[in-house]
């Protein structure tokens, strides 16, 4: 019998993911027809985006890492080389401490929202727009309250964070709204109660998330590699408290798991679809920088795609998913319909399908061209790109009310 504490893991969201699809392919869903034979489109697709970003194949991982990039400018290089930062570990708990941040302000910014950065000129929008954003309050010391070591973020800094702040960082005017200002704000205070609570996870002399780096390497095994789904569990259980109005069952938060009344089990967990889709984005955003300090990460595929509206509107809108209701597309939904758990769900399983058929056509193997690269080169990209041929305006086929919180 599962426990409570077992939804805490990779493993579960794939085991009830496929468990849906599983259910959809026999037509025993309510919201959601799947059509298979669609599959080896989107496929090609995706083959066929990744190509034109990547020719030879050379594909990073999906992370936060990519949109601090933006414009193929390495800016936490150059941060990292001004600052005179050598040392491994304070490389570590540095890159940390942005990438946990930056991560946990990602929610959608709605499709009004911009980013002017002054250094180059450029505007950005959407995920990329919310990393430079982002990385240039970092770079500003917003995060910390020690003004002689700005590059870092801080307990006691994140728990007295408000919207304000954010908002200016932002850029946030009536002409330049953002969605879900106030959560991201009340995200990050949380955030900073949490690792002051927790000195065994994020460090007893300064409560930092970078903290976390020191945590992750203490999980290695005799022959100092790191294992994926180890980390995303680190993550879950550093992180699970910070989640706003979530479930909690048998005294755990289950963070990103919602209900499904077609999950049926014979114990506690019956009925509950967990994601963690924000806490994985995050742990391949924490996967780099352990790599670039020359530990060994295992188990990458251990890992599930993530369920937003990219990979999912991928699948919408080339007709693997197919709403059984059609004027579903023209309402505005919660991340908690049942509607939007089982369009979620189904984008997890088909996400592992289509990797496959990729590599099928490429012939190349998990190790070659992990998930994490399936979805950087990738499917996001290409939902993405399905999306601006589809709407004029590129928007995802569905609309979701955004907290902020979780996509």
């Amino acid at each position: 019998m599962a426990s409570i504490p077992s939804l805490l893991t990779a493993a579960a969201v794939r085991e009830r993911a496929n468990r849906l699809l599983e259910l959809g392919v026999a037509g025993k869903l309510d919201h959601f027809a799947v059509d298979l034979d669609r599959l080896p489109t989107v496929a090609d697709f995706v083959i066929d985006t990744a190509r034109e970003s990547y020719p030879d194949l050379d594909i990073p991982f999906h992370s936060r890492w990519r949109h601090f990039e933006a414009g193929r400018i390495d800016r936490f290089g150059g941060l990292i080389d001004a600052a005179g930062i050598t040392d491994p570990i304070r490389f570590g708990r540095t890159a940390y401490d942005l990438a946990i941040v930056s991560v946990l302000l990602d929610a959608g910014a709605g499709p009004d929202w911009r980013y002017h950065e002054a250094a180059t000129g450029e505007t950005y929008s959407r995920s990329e727009g919310l990393g430079v954003a982002s990385f240039a309050m970092f770079a500003s010391g917003l995060f910390s309250q020690d003004p002689a070591d700005p590059l870092r973020a801080d307990a006691a800094a994140l728990a007295v964070l408000d919207a304000a702040d954010l908002a200016e960082g932002f850029q946030v005017t009536a002409e330049n709204p953002m969605v879900g200002l106030d959560g991201r704000a009340r995200l990050l205070n949380a955030l900073g109660r949490v690792v002051a609570d927790r000195p065994d996870l994020f460090g007893t002399g300064e409560a930092r998330p970078g903290g976390l780096f020191d945590a992750v390497l203490a999980t290695a095994d005799a022959d100092g590699r790191v294992s994926a789904p180890r980390i995303l569990e680190l993550v879950l259980e550093a992180f699970g408290p910070i989640w706003p109005g979530r479930l909690l069952r048998d005294g755990v938060a289950l963070g990103d798991t919602f209900e499904h009344r077609k999950l049926v089990t014979d114990d506690a967990t019956a009925g509950l679809m967990p994601f963690h889709k924000l806490s994985q984005w995050l742990t391949y955003s924490l996967i780099e920088p352990l790599i670039w300090t020359g530990v060994e990460v295992i188990d990458l595929d251990g890992l599930t795609g993530l369920p937003e509206y990219r990979n999912g509107g991928l699948f919408l809108d080339l007709g693997v998913l197919v709403p059984k209701d059609a004027s579903a597309v023209k309402r505005r939904w919660k991340a908690g319909d049942e509607f939007i758990v089982e369009w979620r769900a189904l984008t997890v399983a088909l996400l592992d399908r289509t990797a496959r058929l990729i590599r099928d056509k490429l012939g190349l193997d998990a190790d070659s061209l992990p998930l994490a690269k399936v979805l950087e080169g990738g499917t996001w990209s290409a939902g993405r790109r399905i999306a601006r041929e589809k709407r004029a305006d590129g928007v995802p086929p569905l609309t979701i009310e955004s907290d902020g919180t979780v996509f």
